[in-house]
């Protein structure tokens, strides 16, 4: 089997060219997103992006204008091909669970089964205990649950279905921040073990990082960046990128093949885009406070936030040899930048701190 054939047989959805306007409003301007089966991706970006719309294209919900969608190598929609929603095996948990507020939890987990009588409810307890979940729970309402028990019980109810295709709508942005974590563990552990494709809409950075296996940052109805977790915070495509996915410290620098000249010393740059004037970025957990560091700076501002400490650090201006030209391109340091760290004591106002720069930066063309 050739590994073109052999890709396509693992890949669960794909979605070539996808568009759809609201309005004379264009929402989607052409998405392509693949996703192989049985792994978990997730669609990050900000509010207005079009990552709500682009999950109910995929469900079917709403039919795209133009481009097509495949599941499990079918087309589904697009291209005169059409599937209802019903019939695509797909699952969707929305933002607030939309569970029926007059059925008991074991009616709505049944809502979708065929079965009925003993059967039902033996279904219904061994789909409890795969959320986490004790069967009792069955005769309770929805009233009488966490906000982390409804989103287990829509799970569970969207399980029920025995969907190939889970799609998570912004599930846990309305818990608060502990119950977010442990819900969200608790549900990546369920669709795992079941092996079901996942995909999970949000608009929390970290949570789409720790989440995925995939990571696909949208922005203004567009795929920015599509990959490995690691690869998209670390390696961004872009400015805006790099700055949506996290704190970012952005530089001027010099590129002279792939190293950066910068405020911060020589810095490597990896598969650098361009040559001259660039804007440097690193993330700040790679500028750490060392006492053999060669750059010095004066802590401005802290904001302590428990474990970690945000310090804001206004470098020392570079020393200038006067027996030399100006080199126009070399840096003369000044700017602030942030940093985290976890010794709040170390890092008080007025404090001079002597830093040293970790592992590679990313280049941007100058703007």
């Amino acid at each position: 089997m050739s590994a073109a054939i052999a890709a396509s047989t693992d890949t669960h959805l794909q979605v070539s060219g996808a568009t759809k306007s609201f309005e004379g409003t264009a929402v989607l301007k052409g998405v392509d997103i693949s996703v192989s089966k049985g792994s978990t991706t997730a669609i990050v970006g900000p509010s207005g992006s079009g990552k709500t719309t682009l999950l109910r294209l995929i469900a079917g919900f709403e039919a795209p204008d133009g481009g097509t969608i495949a599941l499990n190598g079918t087309p589904v929609a697009g291209g005169g091909a059409w599937v209802p929603a019903h019939k695509r095996q797909v699952g969707y948990v929305a933002q607030d669970g939309a569970l029926f507020p007059h059925l008991s939890v074991g009616a709505n987990v049944a809502f979708g089964l065929a079965k009925r009588g003993k059967a039902a409810r033996d279904r219904v307890a061994e789909l409890l205990e795969m959320v986490s979940m004790d069967p009792a729970y069955a005769s309770r309402h929805p009233h009488e649950l966490s906000g982390g028990q409804q989103q287990r019980v829509a799970l569970a109810r969207a399980l029920a279905r025995e969907p190939e295709l889970m799609l998570l709508d912004e599930p846990f942005s309305a818990l608060d921040a502990g119950l977010r974590a442990a819900t969200r563990r608790t549900v990546a552990a369920t669709l795992a073990r079941a092996r079901v494709t996942t995909i999970l809409v949000t608009h929390d950075q970290a949570e789409a990082l720790s989440f995925a296996d995939q990571v696909a940052v949208m922005r203004d109805g567009r795929l920015a960046q599509i990959g490995n977790p690691f690869v998209v915070y670390t390696r961004p495509a872009d400015r805006e990128t790099a700055e949506f996915l996290g704190d970012a410290v952005i530089l001027e620098a010099w590129l002279e093949g792939s190293l950066a000249l910068c405020s911060l010393g020589g810095i490597a740059v990896r598969r650098p885009p361009a040559q001259g004037l660039v804007q440097l970025m690193l993330r700040p957990e790679q500028i750490r406070i060392a006492p053999d560091g060669p750059i010095r700076g004066t802590v401005v501002e802290t904001d302590y936030f428990g474990p970690e400490t945000t310090v804001r650090i206004k470098l020392h201006p570079l020393a200038v040899d006067p027996t030399r030209p100006v080199d126009p391109h070399q840096p003369k340091g000044g700017e602030v930048i942030t940093i985290r760290h976890w010794n709040a004591g170390l890092a008080r106002m007025g404090t001079e701190l002597s830093l040293r720069v970790v592992g590679e930066g990313v280049a941007f063309p100058y703007a």
